[in-house]
């Protein structure tokens, strides 16, 4: 197989996939991410049918769309999606999200591509979480390319930044597919949905004698992520109360702890906005600004598009009024609601060796910073 300048983050071509289902299919692990996807089938008959997937397209229209529809089923009340009408299925597209959870973000977008019959696309998949085997052929196998996290040798990161970006053009451009980011390094913690510029000035490194044309090239659709409750609430809560008091560093297993607690704890309604995208004539005003500036300008066009449709829900009104002691939004939900809030808020109190008054309002910063943000 000819080697390429992209073989150390693409995902897996399609001479690769057969072989990856394969160690898919009699991995240790594989009877009970079985039991989970198909509880009612044997496991030898899941095993055959994984082992002989032979393209993306047949694992993620069967097996990836039933693991959604699993995670929709018992932990989301409603899933819903708009805006697919502002897209053209002819062109390639770079999804700029909002973060709010490690693996659903990105895994109920595509599965909502599949429903529509949407072509998926690629996905950015942190260095960190590549933990075995596994992980790598069901990331691989999903049109997921691996993204280095920043060290501190500020030539290695340079090198790592400008062959992502490379790497992103090459798809759009090119490879003929579409792309998923995130728009910023780790989920939001805060409910602070903010663009780093950087990304932005990533994307331009690969043309960089154009910064019109390097964005416009890729044709961003920013994507509002809502959900009514946060993903990992209460651990985000704890880790920026620990940050406050020192640098915050993960402990071993709790990006896995993270993606599970994710996946099963209850999170009402979810919507996913995908937004208009950005247009040459929208990036062409910024065209006497400095690379610099040009760069803060295009995250700060990003952030409004994904605030203005970021969907608010009684959650967010409930803790402004708490966080803030008004009755301002008193109208936009119920004594029912309020008092779910409050249950959910009076978790914190088993942790009891923090001020806990400064975790609730922590825990009612993330869901009260988006109405702010309005």
């Amino acid at each position: 197989m000819e080697k390429t300048q992209f073989d150390d983050i693409r995902p897996y071509n399609a001479e690769e996939i057969p072989a990856a289902m394969v160690r898919i299919a009699n991995s240790s692990s594989f009877p009970l991410l079985a039991s989970y996807v198909y509880p009612d089938e044997p496991l030898e008959v899941v095993r055959k049918r994984i082992a002989d997937y032979k393209n993306v397209r047949d694992f993620q229209t069967e097996t990836m769309r039933i693991v959604n529809e699993q995670v929709i089923e018992h932990s989301i009340k409603e899933f819903t999606c708009s805006g697919l009408d502002k897209l053209s299925r002819e062109t390639h597209y770079l999804f700029v999200s909002n973060h709010r959870d490690i693996m659903l973000d990105s895994s109920l977008l595509q599965y909502y591509f599949v429903t529509q019959d949407f072509e998926t696309t690629e996905i950015t998949f942190g260095a960190n979480l590549m933990i075995n085997q596994l992980v790598i052929d069901i990331g691989k196998c999903n049109k997921m390319f691996k993204v280095e996290r920043p060290g501190n040798n500020i030539k290695d990161f340079y090198r790592s930044s400008r062959h992502l970006s490379d790497y992103i053009r090459y798809v759009i451009t090119e490879k003929g597919e579409s792309a998923w980011i995130a728009q910023r390094n780790g989920r939001t913690k805060d409910g602070n949905d903010v663009t780093d510029q950087g990304i932005i000035k990533m994307f331009c490194m690969s043309c960089a004698e154009d910064k019109i044309k390097a964005i416009d090239d890729l044709h961003i659709v920013p994507i509002a992520v809502s959900y009514e409750w946060e993903p990992c609430d209460v651990l985000k809560t704890l880790e920026l109360y620990e940050s406050q008091f020192s640098k915050y560093t993960k402990k071993p297993g709790e990006d896995l702890n993270s993606i599970l607690t994710g996946i099963v704890q209850e999170k009402g309604r979810v919507h996913f906005e995908l937004c208009e995208p950005l247009s040459y004539a929208e990036l062409s005003k910024f065209d006497g600004l400095t690379n610099n500036d040009y760069h803060k300008q295009v995250a700060r066009l990003i952030d409004r598009r994904i605030r203005a449709a970021y969907r608010l829900y009684p959650n967010n009104y409930i803790a402004y009024d708490l966080r803030y002691g008004t009755t301002k939004y008193k109208h936009c939900y119920t004594v029912a609601e309020k008092e779910a809030f409050l249950k959910r808020l009076q978790m914190l109190e088993q942790y009891d060796t923090c001020d806990v008054d400064k975790l609730k309002d922590i825990f009612l910063g993330i869901y009260s910073n988006p109405v702010n943000n309005k």
